[in-house]
């Protein structure tokens, strides 16, 4: 990596794994929702709601965990697109946090400890006789979304720190084709 714009370059991507590593230990070490992410979840949780309305009530339940991990996915394929890496990673562990907020909702379904801004517990539904008649399986449904949401935003750290790597070794070989 020679001159100003390759270090700055590096400098985002270290930057950006710094990053994505303080999403992992607020959200994984500290087992809590990310300040300001946590309330941009909630409103993509419950916009997942109202958008699969028309949909069977199971669909609508599930939907809003759905779509608060669907958003910031889509978000990072929109930077994927552009090349825009460090963006993309940061997305993928944003999602990652939002997965790891779903588990602790699905976890809850058996229980229903958790305090809710309205309504009847989505995953209780989900998983309750009513909907898939899987409460028992709530701990085990939980630790699989947990257990990608980690993967997520592991994935988004190393993502961060290989990039630059393969970008240094793929583009001179690119520029020698040429």
């Amino acid at each position: 990596m020679d001159g100003p714009s390759s270090w700055s370059a590096l400098w985002r991507y270290v930057a950006a794994a710094a990053a994505c590593a303080v999403l992992v230990a607020v959200s994984f070490g500290q087992d809590r929702r990310v300040p300001l992410l946590g309330w941009i979840d909630l409103a993509a949780h419950e916009f997942g709601h109202v958008a699969t309305v028309p949909l069977p009530d199971l669909a609508t339940a599930m939907a809003g965990s759905i779509a608060q991990v669907a958003l910031p996915l889509a978000i990072a394929g929109y930077f994927l697109a552009r090349r825009e890496i460090a963006g993309a990673m940061l997305c993928l562990a944003w999602a990652g946090t939002s997965a790891r907020d779903a588990s602790a909702y699905i976890a809850d379904a058996p229980r229903q400890e958790l305090e809710l801004i309205g309504g009847e517990h989505d995953w209780a539904f989900a998983l309750g006789p009513d909907g898939l008649d899987a409460l028992d399986r709530a701990a085990a449904i939980a630790a699989v979304v947990r257990g990608l949401g980690l993967a997520m935003v592991l994935l988004a750290v190393a993502g961060c720190l290989a990039w630059p790597v393969v970008r240094a070794r793929v583009e001179p070989r690119r520029h020698a084709s040429e």
